[in-house]
């Protein structure tokens, strides 16, 4: 039986040096584009896979990152733990995923502790709670950790969009457009995010010199929009409503259609995250756009960094954008 191809045949097939397929191998930045290529065709050729057993040997790195998350089910979350994943497998490294079903200081120790026993190499936390917030706060240990979606105090790397500026994009667009009443679906109160986009929203209004728009809140669902859309077309006062997020924003489209409400000439709704549905629903949904997977091989770059210096504390921000398409329009006269 032939033995399996190993880094001196790759080295040898592509014509270079046996460092030049570690720094291939390794995503090093100072390998030239043709060289890159030639090894990656060595290595597809040979179906060389590395001995991941082997180098954790010489490095003392297991090559495992652990993603602690919460809410994964969710557009936001599941898309950011994608970009963490592709970005990883890209330096080499595998992903083990602990989701909790509930965030509570017993589930989030014994999730870390099970990471302590696969010997990771360093943690990303997607899970924007309070009681994550909490948690991390007080967290101290030996593991680079980095957290997605909030600032956990100057211990932590973080890596986050700006949902305030998110949620004033939008506010702002709809005063433009003269509305003055603009109802606001929230998502969940204990989610991060829903607590920032709902600080954006208000001060907006604020500084226009608006006040007491409608507030309701809602769990990210369809259904939650759906209902809150159905109570904002009995209340009758808003012209114009901005959903957390845009499933929300889905379920309020049906039940203002279903309450005999045109969008946008009757009302405008707007939501947050650009799920690729947004686009194709009637009318397209205008909402902000930010990217995920950018998120997440962010986030992964900043760990990567701090597992090499050490803790940096330092926070990435991500400013996201909006797009309008034609769920709003100008305010009836």
């Amino acid at each position: 039986m032939p033995r399996p191809p190993v880094m001196e045949d790759v080295a040898r097939l592509a014509r270079v040096s046996h460092q030049t397929v570690s720094r291939v191998l390794n995503a090093h930045p100072h390998v030239s584009a043709r060289t890159r290529l030639r090894v990656e065709r060595a290595i597809a050729d040979l179906g060389y896979r590395r001995n991941t057993a082997a180098r954790s040997l010489v490095t003392r790195r297991s090559q495992v990152i652990g993603v602690l998350g919460a809410g994964m089910g969710q557009y936001g979350p599941a898309h950011t733990l994608l970009g963490v994943q592709h970005a990883a497998r890209g330096h080499g490294y595998s992903v083990s995923v602990a989701n909790l079903s509930s965030v509570t200081p017993a589930g989030i120790r014994d999730a870390l502790e099970h990471f302590m026993v696969q010997s990771v190499d360093g943690i990303v936390v997607i899970a924007p709670h309070q009681a994550m917030l909490a948690s991390l706060r007080g967290l101290a240990g030996s593991t680079p950790l980095v957290a997605v979606g909030f600032s956990a105090g100057e211990r932590l790397s973080t890596a986050a969009v700006d949902q305030r500026a998110g949620a004033a994009l939008v506010v702002q667009h709809l005063l433009d457009l003269g509305h003055r009443t603009i109802a606001h679906v929230s998502g969940p109160p204990d989610w991060i995010d829903a607590a920032a986009r709902v600080d954006g929203w208000r001060r907006t209004l604020e500084q226009a010199g608006l006040q007491g728009a409608p507030l309701l809140e809602g769990d990210w669902s369809a259904g939650s929009g759906y209902r809150a859309g159905l109570a904002l077309a009995v209340e009758g006062t808003a012209t114009a409503v901005f959903a957390a997020n845009d499933q929300m924003a889905l379920g309020a489209l049906r039940a203002f259609k279903e309450a005999g409400l045109r969008v946008p000439e009757d009302i405008s709704v707007a939501g947050f995250d650009d799920q690729p549905e947004a686009a194709y629903v009637i009318p397209p949904l205008t909402t902000v756009k930010h990217d995920f997977e950018l998120l997440g091989a962010r986030c992964l770059r900043m760990l990567l960094s701090d597992m090499e210096h050490g803790p940096s504390g330092r926070a990435s921000v991500i400013m996201p954008e909006l797009v309008v398409r034609g769920s709003t329009a100008a305010a009836r006269p």
